[in-house]
């Protein structure tokens, strides 16, 4: 009996090769199956809309001076802005299947070490994203509304708009979790042999320099909120680091073999 040929673990084998309606159908599969688990989650949480809200807002809330509440200025902000709350709580949660249903799409293009690399880095990234908000949330919000709630003169009422609201909690979610994939990103690049230990602390000034760039775009004009994010940026940079120094590649090492080994090849030929 004739043997079924080998499927190599790489992306130019053309045993792996299917048309491009093949790869059009499974990629219309995947973001369907990603689509559904975000609205089935939104479904399971959509009786909750005014609690997750109010949960949301609350370290605005206990900041506002007593009686005073969130201002709704469009006729359906009330029913419009929870309904968008609820939404993106639905896909942090589903964000994990999401992820999995790209890795699922780009696996078979990928090589053994890269599929090893892929699965840890998703998993990893989906948890220090949700770390980077929950601190976010419970350490700096309170800090900042508080610090801006001082600030507010006695003839001003210091109500923000909850549209207003939703779009300021959300870009500095967005902030706060990438801001944690720092980490990551360092090992991922030594990984990659695009960085080792020299090179990292070599563009230290530059990186301290670019947290508190990113700080001051991503955050609001007060010197707060640009540390808030800034010094959590340079420390997670030096935990890279240190993760590296610990379980990274040592690039140089390895190419200094990689080099001997083929003149050892050469000799022998």
């Amino acid at each position: 009996m004739a043997q079924e040929p080998q499927r190599l673990e790489g992306p130019e084998d053309p045993a792996n090769e299917q048309p491009l309606v093949a790869h059009l159908i499974e990629l219309r599969n995947r973001t369907v199956r990603a689509a559904l688990s975000v609205l089935i989650i939104f479904a399971c949480l959509s009786p909750f809309m005014k609690q997750i809200f109010d949960f949301l807002s609350q370290p605005l809330m206990v900041a506002l001076p007593q009686g005073v509440k969130l201002l709704a200025t469009g006729v359906v902000a009330p029913f419009m802005v929870p309904l968008k709350v609820t939404l993106f709580v639905a896909f942090v949660i589903a964000l994990p299947f999401v992820l999995y249903q790209i890795w699922a799409y780009i696996a078979p293009a990928l090589y053994r070490n890269e599929k090893r690399l892929v699965l840890p880095v998703i998993i990893s990234g989906v948890t220090m994203f949700a770390v980077g908000m929950a601190y976010c949330y419970f350490v700096v919000f309170g800090m900042v509304f508080k610090f801006i709630a001082g600030f507010s003169p006695e003839s001003v009422n210091f109500a923000p708009d909850i549209d207003s609201y939703f779009s300021f909690v959300l870009r500095m979610f967005f902030a706060f979790g990438i801001t944690f994939e720092v980490p990551i990103l360092v090992m991922v690049l030594n990984r990659l042999g695009l960085a080792d230990v020299k090179k990292l602390v070599h563009v230290r000034p530059y990186v301290i320099v670019a947290a508190f760039v990113v700080a001051a775009i991503f955050t609001p004009p007060d010197v707060l909120s640009q540390l808030l994010l800034a010094l959590p940026l340079v420390v997670l940079y030096e935990a890279g680091i240190i993760c590296v120094r610990l379980f990274g590649k040592k690039i140089d090492e390895d190419d200094e073999e990689e080099s001997k080994g083929e003149a050892k090849s050469e000799a022998k030929s």
